[in-house]
């Protein structure tokens, strides 16, 4: 397997991991502390764009495609990351009101909406293993996070359901702006030149404009959101949701998505169940069984063999390095 594809795999395993992490720091630190989802999203961009500018800026050659971008990119970026706020506000209200084990079960469908709808957008799956390796890691998902309460608010079902949907729309906005296009991932488009705006860049203004979309709604919410009226113990939760699953995680999905396509790289970070998972039975005392066991297990037998579902005849393109 070539060195790029390897990356690509590694970034998408990371960004589900990197997501994994925000259902522990927005339940053990920043919803205890009094802070609800709305003003947790505006400080958690808040941070996250920071970082990403602070990474944007140390990098010489990311500075200088910065200079070189247009404003019809750019306007393109901050439109993506401004959607962005559509997902990342059903997911954590349903967190809200319902058990992260649920959430997490239903938002692991949107790697087969991807897929789909990159059949006619995007780098599609083939053939029967490919697909077969995606069946197996849903089902892996539904054992992973066991059993689910049957008093379960319905409103937060709801919101729930609509979260999947959100993202992989994001997703495959997040792609094309990559430079996926059908039958074709932006490392295949670019010749081994990787996405058509370098992951540095486009994460900085992505995350900008997601930050300005969570201010708005924020603004207009009259939510308590200057750093006096927000509680202290409410501070690590926002850091750490903000440097790991928004900073790290956005942009290491955009740079495996330019590598893998959006629905490789989708099944990549289904890994997040996993870790959503096992930080609730280290951090929360959430239960831990032998099902949930099988359940990770099964996730990673079916992410191992969507490696070996990666069609031979793309392989030589992807090859090629810069």
């Amino acid at each position: 397997m070539d060195r790029r594809r390897i990356v690509g795999i590694g970034l998408g395993a990371l960004a589900g991991a990197a997501y994994g992490t925000g259902p522990l720091f927005f339940k053990a630190y920043v919803y205890p502390a009094g802070v609800d989802w709305i003003a947790m999203l505006v400080w958690r961009f808040a941070f996250a764009t920071l970082v990403s500018w602070i990474w944007l800026l140390a990098q010489p050659r990311a500075r200088a495609a910065l200079m070189k971008l247009d404003r019809r990119t750019v306007a393109r970026l901050l439109f993506t990351g401004a959607f962005f706020i559509v997902n990342a506000s059903v997911y954590y209200a349903a967190i809200e009101r319902i058990d992260i084990s649920l959430v997490a079960l239903i938002m692991s469908i949107y790697p087969a909406l991807v897929a789909v709808v990159s059949l006619r957008l995007g780098y599609r799956f083939e053939g029967k293993l490919a697909w077969g390796s995606l069946a197996i890691v849903i089902l892996g998902t539904a054992l992973t996070v066991g059993g689910i309460n049957p008093n379960t608010n319905q409103g937060g079902i709801i919101l729930a359901l609509l979260s999947p949907v959100a993202y992989a729309v994001y997703i495959v906005i997040t792609a094309w702006m990559a430079g996926e296009r059908p039958g074709q991932t932006a490392d295949m488009r670019s010749r081994g030149k990787g996405a058509e705006v370098s992951p540095p860049v486009a994460g900085a203004i992505m995350m900008t404009g997601t930050w300005i979309a969570t201010l708005v709604v924020g603004v207009a919410a009259r939510e308590p959101l200057l750093p006096t009226q927000i509680p202290s113990a409410a501070w690590p939760g926002l850091i750490g949701i903000g440097v790991f699953a928004a900073a790290i995680a956005i942009q290491s999905f955009y740079a495996s998505a330019a590598r893998i396509g959006a629905a490789q790289a989708s099944l990549m970070a289904t890994v997040e169940p996993i870790v959503v998972i096992f930080l609730g039975i280290t951090f929360l005392s959430e239960t831990f069984t032998p099902i949930r066991v099988v359940g990770a297990a099964v996730v990673l037998v079916g992410v191992l063999l969507a490696q070996f579902a990666t069609p031979s005849e793309s392989r030589p393109v992807v090859l090629e390095e810069p």
